[in-house]
């Protein structure tokens, strides 16, 4: 592929729309669990934020999947086969929880696709809208932004100090964590478990810290931090890569009623930063989604 694509290429891709059923099942739930040594929802109980990124995954054989272990590219996303695919961030409404055990659809929309020249070449943005329903009501709504870079070097640090914090929890991506992330999310990506192809082929120091992980980890922290709260909004964007052996810090901070700002970094520097929009339990009103 070109370095860029002509913009009438692109946009034959806005509008795909896929669709995924999933039962939410008690097993993986139970696997989710036991990856961030957390109690396990029982059937019919609330998932925790974020973890429904374990299910909705399409299960397509060895055959359909591209050199760096997701999808060929060119079907429900567009082709940029000459790039490395980034998960760069996203935003979500909480309108009601997931509950375990019991069966949700996935809408998964393409709305946005862009081409844009940074500092290291040609970069594709490309975003998806998912909706997920649940008992036929709308429960999350999530843009996820993707970007595909040409090869460069990896920008491994930030020159930026970490910022003052109320709470703080640090957290050693070891190698098994990354693995079993990966397997309960049914995610391929080579960079989160094969050294070889992460290091030759993509050129960083070692195994890539999963940026929906951290995201997870940071929400994690926030709640566990407060636990009256309950989130409505959340939008995160990642920053550098985290690499696994190296400790990171989930941190974040009150910085409004009803509002916090979280990051995750180390001596390095920010890696991703997050805000947070949040209700008191006890005061929460039903929350209905502001955007199409």
């Amino acid at each position: 592929m070109s370095d860029s694509m002509p913009h009438n290429t692109l946009e034959r891709w806005i509008g795909n729309r896929e669709q995924s059923t999933d039962h939410l099942d008690s097993a993986l739930v139970a696997r989710v669990a036991a990856t961030f040594g957390k109690p396990c929802p029982a059937p019919g109980e609330p998932l925790p934020p974020l973890w429904h990124w374990a299910f909705f995954q399409n299960p397509l054989p060895g055959d359909q999947l591209g050199g760096d272990g997701h999808p060929t590219r060119g079907g429900f996303l567009p082709p940029a086969d000459d790039r490395n695919r980034m998960w760069a961030g996203g935003r979500f409404e909480f309108l009601t929880p997931l509950k375990a055990g019991i069966e949700a659809e996935r809408v998964s929309t393409v709305t946005d696709i862009r081409e844009k020249h940074g500092r290291t070449g040609s970069l594709l943005f490309v975003t998806v809208q998912h909706d997920y329903h649940q008992a036929g009501e709308l429960a999350i709504r999530e843009e996820q932004d993707i970007v595909y870079r040409q090869p460069a070097p990896p920008k491994l640090s930030l020159d930026e100090p970490m910022p003052a914090v109320d709470w703080s929890q640090t957290i050693e991506p070891d190698p098994v964590l990354l693995f079993r992330y990966s397997a309960v999310t049914f995610n391929g990506h080579r960079i989160h478990y094969d050294w070889p192809y992460v290091t030759d082929t993509e050129g960083y120091p070692g195994l890539v810290v999963h940026g929906p992980l951290i995201a997870t980890l940071q929400l994690q922290a926030f709640c566990e931090a407060n636990p009256q709260a309950r989130p409505t909004r959340l939008e995160y964007r990642g920053l550098r890569p985290l690499i696994a052996n190296k400790p990171f810090q989930t941190t974040g901070r009150i910085t409004d009623a009803g509002r916090a700002e979280l990051t995750a970094g180390n001596a390095d520097g920010p890696a991703q930063r997050a805000t947070v929009e949040f209700h008191d339990n006890d005061s929460a009103e039903p929350q209905e989604p502001t955007h199409a």
